[in-house]
């Protein structure tokens, strides 16, 4: 069986600008306040990073200077000396650093709710977020996997129309979007099917010519199984599901390989093979991307 591989044209990449991004609070209690601060520290030389805050100003006071604003459109010209904040409606209650407390998690979600709100709006080009502390989020009604999902289930609430939200890990010279996120591995088999994987790589290959400018992606399905199924011999799902999902792909003029192995196709993504990698489940894709760039890899939604 000789496996459909994507031709080898390489892509240039242009510029493109782009308005401020919003950055969420997190956990008022965890790392997000520090990580925000340092970030500012580090950019606000460089016009290109312009970002505001939609937190609590007081998180922020004892790591770097603040300013508060009304909305997204004055930032430019505070940038440099502080950090934007948007302040939020909601009254934090007192807190402790690397103590959860689960009555911070009505401003927790409202950070993340008015972010989104500014990227659909047009005020702000994306959003970052800070980390969560889901557990405290439960106690308050909090009844998504994720940030992922909650982005996904805000976005259909504005629209009407269902959002499927893929997860692309960028890090140490990889692109791995996910298949399958949040759920327990012995589920993946039940889940996956060739309308969810051509769903997930329509999308990839979408947003990596519109959000990276690669106007001609070059993608790969790994296997779900050891050896991408051994021609069945390990398991089925690549000859039922993933190449048929791929065949269809490349019949809509999408640029997409048959399922290559997963303990060798990360390696050939790095090599420049592959602008992307589509993996089946969530702990074969973070697993490269981690190992290779633990503390600079970024998840994009």
């Amino acid at each position: 069986m000789t496996a459909h591989r994507p031709s080898s044209a390489k892509n240039t990449r242009s510029s493109q600008p782009r308005g401020p991004l919003a950055i969420t609070m997190g956990d008022p209690a965890g790392c997000g306040p520090q990580i925000t601060a340092r970030a500012w520290q580090a950019l606000k030389k460089d016009p290109r990073y312009v970002s505001y805050v939609i937190a609590d100003p007081e998180l922020y006071e004892p790591f770097c200077p603040v300013e508060l604003i009304d909305n997204p459109a004055e930032i430019e010209k505070i940038w440099p000396h502080a950090l934007p904040i948007v302040p939020l409606d909601n009254d934090l209650p007192h807190i402790e650093t690397g103590k959860a407390n689960k009555d911070a998690a009505p401003s927790i979600l409202a950070s993340i709710e008015r972010a989104v709100r500014d990227a659909k709006s047009g005020e702000a080009s994306g959003v970052v977020t800070n980390p969560i502390s889901k557990s405290i989020l439960y106690d308050a009604g909090f009844r998504h996997p994720g940030h992922t999902e909650f982005l996904a289930a805000l976005t259909t609430n504005d629209t009407k129309a269902p959002s499927r939200p893929v997860m692309m890990l960028v890090g140490g010279g990889l692109r791995v979007a996910l298949a399958t996120i949040h759920m327990p591995l012995m589920d993946v088999g039940k889940k996956l099917t060739q309308e969810l994987l051509i769903d997930v790589a329509r999308i990839t290959h979408k947003d990596l010519q519109t959000r990276f400018n690669i106007p001609q992606p070059r993608i790969v399905f790994t296997g779900l199984n050891p050896h991408a199924g051994e021609n069945g011999a390990i398991g089925r799902e690549e000859i039922d599901i993933i190449n048929p999902a791929a065949a269809k792909l490349r019949a809509d003029g999408v640029n997409i390989a048959d399922a290559c192995p997963g303990d060798t196709v990360f390696a050939e993504a790095l090599t420049g093979e592959f602008d992307a990698v589509i993996a089946m489940t969530h702990d074969q894709g973070l697993i490269p991307v981690k190992t290779l760039d633990m503390w600079g890899g970024v998840n994009c939604t």
